[in-house]
C-alpha cells in the first residue's frame, strides 16, 4: 500500500510506517524522544507500539483523555514535564492517540522552544482519516472548539489499522462520519461505496479518505479557499458539540456524532440554497440516521447552539459562512444562511 505525500511529510501505512519511523529515528540525531499518551493509549496501544517499533523512548508523558482536557492547562503540564525532562530544540515528540491527543500534542510541539519535530501516530479511526492529517494543531477555549492553535506539519504520520481493534463501536462510528464527509464533499463514488459496504477497519478506505483530505490540503494548505470544504457539517456540528460539552444536563457527543447531525442540517440548507436534490437530501439524512441515534433538541437548546455560531473560525466581518453541497461530491464555500432557515433545518432533522 503506497504512502501518501503531502507538502513536507508523508503518511505511511502499515509496514511502510514501521520502516519509515525506524529509518527516520536512526538518521535524525534527536537528543531525546518523548511520547505523549493518555490513559487509554498507554494501556491498549503503547504495548503494540513497543512490540512493533523497538524505538527507545526517553520519557513518557501522559494526559487525561477526552475533549474536556483539550485545553491550555493540559498544554502547560506537558510543557513543564518536557522542560523538566530536558527537552531541547533537537527533541522529538511522538503523539500516540486520537484526535484530541494529536491536536494538542502537535500544538505543544509547535510552540515548545518555538517548535520541535513531532510525529503523529493516530489510534482512532477519526484521527487516522482526519484529525492527524493536514497540520492543524490546537486546543479548545473553554467549550469553544479549536479556538487556539497553529497550522504546522508533522514530520510524518503513521497509520496502523491494528489500533482500531482496541476501540469500542461508538468510536469507530464517529470516525466513519468523517469518511462519509469526504465522499460528500469530493467523491460521489466513494460516498456510494461507503454506504453500501461498511468496514470501519478497511485499510483501502482509510487510505482513500486520507488521500481525499491530502489532495485538498495540498491545494490550499492554510485554508484560504478550497480547504474550507473539509468543514462541511462542522459549522453547526461544532456548535452542537460545544453546547453538549458545556451543558451538564446533556450527554457529551463524540466529534463524529455531532458532525453527523451537522451534516444533516447543512444538507437541508444545501437543498434550500444550493439546489441539492431532494433525493440526495433524503439519502444524506437516512444514511446518518442509520448509524447515529437522533438527538432531541428543544427550543432553548437550539437558541443556545445558534448563539455559539458566532465563534466559528470561518466567520468574517461578522458573517457566518457555511460550506454547502450543490450535489453529492460537489461542495461550495462561504454561503450566507438566513436565520429562519437554520430553524427550519432543525425542524427537518427532528422529522
Amino acid at each position: 500500500m503506497e504512502s501518501i505525500a503531502s507538502h513536507s511529510y508523508e503518511v505511511h501505512l502499515e509496514e511502510l510506517a514501521l520502516a519509515a519511523l525506524q529509518q527516520h529515528v536512526a538518521k535524525s540525531g534527536y537528543s531525546k524522544i518523548f511520547m505523549l499518551v493518555d490513559e487509554n493509549t498507554k494501556k491498549h496501544c503503547l504495548p503494540i507500539f513497543d512490540q512493533k517499533m523497538g524505538i527507545p523512548i526517553d520519557q513518557l508523558l501522559e494526559i487525561h483523555s477526552g475533549e474536556v482536557n483539550k485545553n491550555i492547562s493540559t498544554c502547560v503540564k506537558v510543557w513543564e514535564a518536557m522542560s523538566k525532562g530536558d527537552a531541547d530544540r533537537k527533541s522529538l515528540l511522538i503523539n500516540l492517540g486520537g484526535g484530541v491527543l494529536t491536536d494538542l500534542g502537535g500544538f505543544v510541539a509547535s510552540t515548545y522552544q518555538r517548535g520541535i519535530d513531532f510525529i503523529n501516530i493516530p489510534t482512532t479511526l477519526l484521527s487516522m482519516v482526519d484529525a492527524s492529517i493536514g497540520g492543524k494543531t490546537g486546543v479548545d477555549l473553554g467549550s469553544l472548539k479549536n479556538q487556539i492553535g497553529v497550522i504546522n506539519q508533522p514530520i510524518m504520520v503513521l497509520i496502523f489499522p491494528e489500533f482500531l481493534k482496541t476501540l469500542e463501536q461508538r468510536q469507530l462510528t464517529s470516525g466513519y462520519a468523517e469518511m462519509l464527509k469526504h465522499g460528500l464533499i469530493r467523491d460521489a463514488s466513494y460516498w456510494k461505496s461507503l454506504r453500501e459496504t461498511v468496514d470501519y477497519g478497511d485499510a483501502a478506505c482509510i487510505q482513500k479518505s486520507i488521500a481525499i483530505k491530502n489532495e485538498v490540503v495540498l491545494e490550499d494548505p492554510t485554508e484560504k479557499g478550497l480547504r474550507k470544504i473539509l468543514n462541511f457539517g462542522h459549522t453547526l456540528g461544532h456548535a452542537i458539540e460545544s453546547y453538549c460539552l458545556e451543558s451538564p444536563q446533556r450527554k457529551t457527543l463524540l466529534h463524529g456524532e455531532a458532525i453527523a447531525i451537522g451534516m444533516i442540517l447543512e444538507a437541508y440548507l444545501s437543498h434550500e440554497l444550493r439546489g441539492l436534490s431532494k433525493l440526495s437530501l433524503e439519502e444524506v439524512k437516512n444514511t446518518f440516521l442509520q448509524h447515529f441515534e437522533r438527538v432531541a433538541f428543544d427550543v432553548d437548546d437550539i437558541d443556545s447552539i445558534l448563539r455559539l455560531l458566532r465563534y466559528d473560525k470561518k466567520n468574517t466581518h461578522g458573517n457566518i459562512n457555511f460550506v454547502l453541497l450543490q450535489a453529492i461530491g460537489e461542495a461550495v464555500t462561504d454561503v450566507k444562511v438566513p436565520d429562519d432557515l437554520l430553524l427550519k433545518a432543525f425542524a427537518y432533522y427532528k422529522e
